[in-house]
This record gives C-alpha cells, structure tokens and sequence, in this order.
C-alpha cells in the first residue's frame, strides 16, 4: 500500500497538478474578468435613475399611488418619491443659496427617480418606458441622461467582445499546454503500455489507472486554483467593499465550477487520447 501511494503521487504528479493549476488559474481569471464585465454593465445601468416630473396638482396620496404603480412595472428595479420641499433643500445645499428667497416661491416641482432593470436601458427600450409614463399619470417630462446610456451601452459592448475573444484565445492556450504536460507524462510511461499491451491487457484496463490519475491532477488542480480564485476575490472585496454588487457568490460559484468542469474534463480528454496514441503505435515507433 506504501508503494502504491508513493508511485501515485509522485514527483510527476505534483508537477502536472502544478502546472495545469497555473493554467487552470490563467483561465479562471478570465472567465472572472467576464462575468464581472457583466455584473459591472447591470450595475451601472440599473443605477443610471431619470426622473419623472410630476404635475403640482397632483395630491400626495395620488402620486404615492402612481408611485405604486411604476413599482408594479417589470421596467422599474427602484422608485423614490421627492418632494417639491425635498427638491428645494437638495438645491439650496447644492448651491449655498436658498432660491427660494430670490424668486419668492419654490420653483421646484415634485418628482419620482426611476432606476430601471438593466434590461431596459437601452435607448430603443427607453422611447417605449418614456412614453408608456406619460400615458401613466400627470407627468410634465421625463429626464434621464440619453447620452450617458448611449456612452455606457457602446463601451460595455467593447469590453464584452474584447473579453470573449481573450477568453476563446485562453482556453485553446489552455488546452494545448494542459495536453502537453499530460502527453509528455504518458510518454514516459509508454514502454510500460507497450508491456502490459503483450501479456494481453486489453485497452480499457490499461487506460483505467492513467484516466483515474489524471482524473485526481483535475480534481486538485481545479480546487487549488478555485482556492486562489476565492482568495483574491475576498481580498478585492475587503479592499473595495462596494465591489460587493460586482463580485458576488453566484458569480464566484460560476467561475469555480468552469474551472472545476474544464480542469477535470480535459486532464481525463487529453489522457484519453494521448493513452490511444500509443495504444495503437508499433514497437519501432516507441524509440522515436
């Protein structure tokens, strides 16, 4: 049993875990790079608010009703309701100055911010929001910042596309250096292979110990680098906590098993195909 320890996590081993958690880790990043990208463009947009002005002859009563009705809306992520009085003590802080006492009333009108789901802003989504609104209740104007959503959409669309193509690139990086760390493992075991071949081991029985040995580089391989994964981003959050929308647990879940999936799926391909290769090969060709 000693033996069979000792040749099972070997030196060999510990380096090809090593080596696919360093790529496995490269991977992660990535893929944490581009559900936070994600996670970044709903944040953004859900807290870009445009304000509904509201008629002053419109009582309390009705606009908390109408304000109850935005809420019901599956466009609406948050509404706040601010008073003309609300208004017009934001404005005097804001300016140092009372405008109030210049002008002889309050020439602020009675609004409700409006933060939508990230879904809908969007300038094609905001038209249809603008004007089912206004069909809604006495709303004087609608006013949000049409440019600011433009600007926001383009970039996020950028990133997006920039992230994805890293992402395509990394993974086919990934899998040609995790192919030939395993290769080269089994290279070294090809004599052996080639014996168990003649004393009349079938294929799958001498496959058998070189997937389950792979099988465990991806299991350890994985959770090391979700160990180090999780490390830097609980270390983002402490250093950052408004990154707490952003990087969260499901994304944090998403990206572990990614590499969870892809660190086991191809260590056990790559072992796969690599122990068939030399399954198939003739003896001269081993000592090539």
């Amino acid at each position: 049993m000693n033996r069979k320890n000792h040749s099972f996590f070997d030196m060999q081993f510990i380096t090809s875990c090593i080596s696919t958690t360093m790529v496995l880790l490269l991977l992660g990043m990535v893929v944490f790079f581009v559900l936070s990208a994600g996670n970044l463009s709903v944040y953004v947009r859900e807290n870009i608010s445009f304000s509904a002005l509201l008629s002053d002859d419109m009582k309390e009563t009705e606009i908390l009703k109408f304000q109850k009705t935005l809420d019901a809306q599956p466009y609406v992520k948050s509404t706040t309701y601010i008073s003309k009085e609300q208004a017009l003590r934001e404005e005097t802080e804001a300016m140092g100055t009372d405008p109030q006492e210049f002008i002889g009333y309050n020439p602020f009108t009675a609004s409700i911010e409006i933060n939508l789901n990230s879904a809908y802003a969007n300038a094609d989504s905001l038209a249809w929001v603008e004007k089912d609104i206004l069909q809604r209740g006495k709303v004087l104007e609608i006013v949000y910042p049409e440019a600011l959503i433009d600007t926001v959409n383009r970039n996020v669309q950028k990133i997006s596309l920039i992230l994805l193509a890293l992402a395509g690139l990394l993974m086919v990086i990934s899998f040609s250096l995790i192919n030939n760390t395993i290769r080269l493992a089994i290279y070294a075991k090809r004599f052996l292979i080639h014996t168990m071949k003649l004393v009349g081991a079938d294929w799958s029985f001498i496959r058998r110990p070189f997937l389950v040995r792979n099988l465990w580089i991806g299991i350890i391989s994985g959770l090391l680098a979700n160990g180090l994964l999780v490390t830097g981003g609980h270390w983002l959050v402490g250093y950052e906590p408004q990154l707490i929308h952003i990087i969260n647990t499901d994304m944090m879940l998403m990206v572990m098993g990614a590499v969870m999936v892809f660190g086991i799926c191809i260590t056990v391909l790559c072992a796969y195909f690599s122990i068939n290769r030399y399954l198939r090969m003739k003896t001269d060709s081993l000592y090539r």
